[in-house]
Parts: C-alpha cells; structure tokens; sequence
C-alpha cells in the first residue's frame, strides 16, 4: 500500500485553505486543486510498503521521535514549486515553530533509514500543496496573483502526526490514517 507520515490541520487552518483556494480558483488556470480534506504537512513519503511493516513502523517512530511537545506553526503566503516562473505546484507556506518542525522530519527520516526507507535527497521544505500546475491556460494571471498576494496568517498547534494509506482514486487520492503518533502537551 502506498504511504506517508504527516501532521494534519486544524479545521480553521483547512477553512482557510479553502478561501484561499476559492479565490485562486477564480482565475480559471490549468491547475488540479487538491481537496481541501486531503491537505496535509508531509514530514516523508514512504512510497509503496507491506501492511505488515505498519506496526513496527509505528512504534520505531513513537521510540525514535521521543518526547516531541506540541509545538505551533502557521499558514503563511503563497509560491509554487520549483518557483513562480514555472511552477509544477501552488502552495501555501508555514511559518512559527519552524525549527522544531526541521527537527521532527529529521528524527523522522533517521527513524525510517533502518526499516529500508531511503532519505529523501531533497532539503525539507514544509508547505501545503493546494494544487498541480496541468497546463498554461490561464496561469499568468494567477501567478501575477500570488505574487502580490498577502495571505491572512492562520496559526495552529501541531500536536500529532499520522501514518496514512493513500488510494489514488480517479477524482483524486484518498487518505485514511493508520497510526497516530501524539506529541506530549
């Protein structure tokens, strides 16, 4: 089954993710908007994995995270991937507690290299995906409006973070948790 680890949103932060996409969308651009219930902070993708391998995964996250206390971030701005000139990826950035964030997808990473999982080669750079580029029709628009853009600031507590499976499914992928890792209060 294919999985990932990820930190889930509070309800005002997905609210405000779906305003934000509601006003991107009003340009009418090229891009698949992701969900709004599937918005979610990847800490690593995990590809393809046994079922079996679930329940050790879970509990060689639970050891190796250790005694991670909750810790706030925020929804901050706008960009795309690899950047705005040609993007593949609309996102919204996080700001706050960034450098316990780092930390966590560290430990997270260095939790998953003994099980088989190969480090990602990429710099961790947390965002919130909110759509992929498909095509030019209309896109210049809408990235003259990102550009410019102030994006209200919606703060959030992470206190968790989940194992998902995720179905990809014509309309889109469907994610349901396996495990839930809590961080301590």
């Amino acid at each position: 089954m294919r999985t990932f680890i990820a930190i889930p949103l509070s309800t005002e932060c997905r609210q405000l993710l779906s305003t934000t996409q509601e006003k991107l969308r009003t340009f009418d651009a090229d891009v698949r908007w992701v969900s709004i219930e599937s918005i979610h902070l990847t800490l690593k993708f995990l590809g393809e994995i046994d079922a079996a391998l679930v329940p050790e995964l879970a509990a060689t996250l639970r050891s190796t995270t250790g005694p991670v206390r909750t810790f706030n971030l925020s929804i901050s701005g706008l960009g795309g991937f690899p950047n705005l000139r040609s993007p593949r990826v609309i996102w919204c950035g996080l700001g706050g507690d960034l450098e316990t964030l780092a930390a966590l997808q560290r430990q997270v990473e260095e939790a998953c290299g003994p099980l088989g999982f190969q480090p990602e080669d990429r710099p961790f750079h947390p965002h919130l995906t909110l759509g992929r580029v498909q095509g030019k029709r209309n896109l210049q628009p809408l990235l003259d409006y990102i550009r410019i853009a102030s994006q209200p600031e919606t703060a959030f507590t992470a206190a968790a973070f989940n194992i998902y499976k995720s179905d990809l499914r014509p309309r889109g992928a469907v994610y349901t948790v396996l495990e839930t890792i809590r961080f301590e209060a």
